[in-house]
């Protein structure tokens, strides 16, 4: 056999034993991080001696010296921290052969780490003229995503990321990581445009909902945390307190368990502030209600004859009885009385907190109403909630909303997926 044939078979098993490593990166999760950093290291100081296993006289073709020092860089790049020795041999592998794609999606990935993000992308952008490829593809989505944060075109460059998502896609659609990049760029485009638009958090659900289709992504706990945290903008709680209770269990660093928890708060909140309020006398509060001036394609009545979903040409009269804090920045939570003293919930996206406070009067109009019925751990909660998703839906006190009361970009700093 040859020499240059043994080196290709010799740097062939370095890549399976590099594929090998980055897999254990992805779908390890143990209780103790450092667990993880060790058993890594553990991997890594193996696939180098493999590398370096291989004869200098079979990886002296350019192409093979190539290929060595992209598998080098790549291995030492395993880690969450940046590594200037890794970016040293990427730097090397793509000098030695400027078209091997990967080796430039490598680099970048490194580069990204020490936060030289412009850098990060010019090199996903070589990358990609070396051949379309769904994995760069996929890092152009996520790094659009980073470089918005704090910009003044943040709207933009999540759309751009949205696009990169959709074009990873196209190139494989049975791809899961293509379907959660998708999946993360809807859901920060729901916070980026001011966290009201319901459209964007079912884009979200739905494309996690076709990464989980893929076998590959059920070890990922980010899929299930940030599809579990869509629900619970969507007010399906079951479905939020299960995704995050999966979370946990196949990665207990993500504090998914604080993130049940804080649910569950809320629900007791609500629970509690419902009770009290039917414990009331309303009698005066329902009938301090006033006649407000609208439309009059609109006809006014009152939770009990509303259907499920939309409810169009009606308008719901009711009075804020409680602000109800909880630990996320949507919706707000207010508990209302209407005019035949019955209490229901209302949900409010888009809107800042101190537009609607307690004592004002609220006209809905077509309100979007769900009855909430769950089991958690033993205990129901039940209760009917109307969800309000735009500024105009509103009128406090008979007076519209200004659109200097809408919520913006700020809260994007604060949430943003994996």
């Amino acid at each position: 056999m040859s020499g240059e044939s043994t080196g290709e078979e010799a740097l062939a098993k370095a890549a399976s034993a590099t594929d090998d490593l980055y897999h254990l990166r992805d779908t390890y999760f143990p209780a103790n991080p450092d667990d993880k950093t060790a058993k890594l290291q553990t991997q890594s100081d193996l696939a180098l001696s493999l590398l370096d296993s291989i004869p200098p006289e079979q990886r002296k073709l350019p192409l093979q010296r190539a290929t060595y020092e992209y598998l080098r860089g790549k291995i030492l790049d395993v880690f969450a921290d940046y590594r200037k020795e890794a970016e040293d041999h990427l730097s090397k592998a793509v000098k030695l052969n400027p078209s091997l794609a990967d080796a430039w999606l490598c680099l970048g990935n490194c580069i990204w780490k020490k936060g030289d993000l412009s850098a990060a992308k010019n090199c996903f952008t070589l990358a990609l003229s070396k051949g379309r490829n769904k994995k760069i593809m996929c890092q152009l989505s996520m790094l659009n995503r980073k470089i918005a944060q704090g910009t003044e075109n943040q709207a933009e460059l999540i759309e751009e990321s949205i696009q990169h998502a959709k074009e990873a896609i196209t190139l494989d659609v049975k791809d899961g990581n293509s379907w959660y990049n998708l999946g993360n760029a809807c859901l920060t485009s729901f916070f980026v445009t001011g966290a009201w638009d319901h459209n964007k958090l079912r884009q979200s659900l739905k494309a996690y909902q076709n990464a989980e289709k893929d076998e590959r992504m059920k070890s990922n706990p980010d899929l299930h945390f940030n599809c579990a945290t869509v629900n619970r903008y969507l007010e399906n709680y079951e479905r939020a307190l299960t995704g995050f209770e999966t979370a946990a269990l196949k990665d207990p660093g993500l504090k998914a368990i604080e993130e049940v928890q804080k649910i569950v708060n809320l629900l007791d909140k609500i629970d509690n502030l419902l009770g009290y309020a039917r414990a009331k006398r309303l009698t005066s509060t329902a009938s301090s209600l006033t006649a407000v001036n609208f439309n009059s394609s609109y006809r006014t009545g009152t939770i009990d004859v509303l259907r499920e979903g939309m409810n169009k040409g009606v308008a719901i009269v009711g009075k804020v009885l409680f602000f109800i804090k909880h630990e996320n920045v949507a919706p707000l939570y207010y508990v209302i009385c209407d005019s035949n003293q019955t209490c229901f919930i209302l949900s409010v996206y888009g809107v800042r907190y101190d537009a609607i406070k307690e004592g004002d009067q609220l006209t809905v109009l077509e309100p979007f109403q769900r009855l909430i019925n769950l089991s958690w751990k033993e205990k129901i909660y039940q209760f009917k909630s109307i969800r309000v998703d735009f500024l105009e839906q509103v009128l406090v006190n008979g007076k519209a909303l200004s659109p200097q009361q809408a919520v913006h970009s700020s809260i994007f700093a604060q949430h943003k997926p994996a």
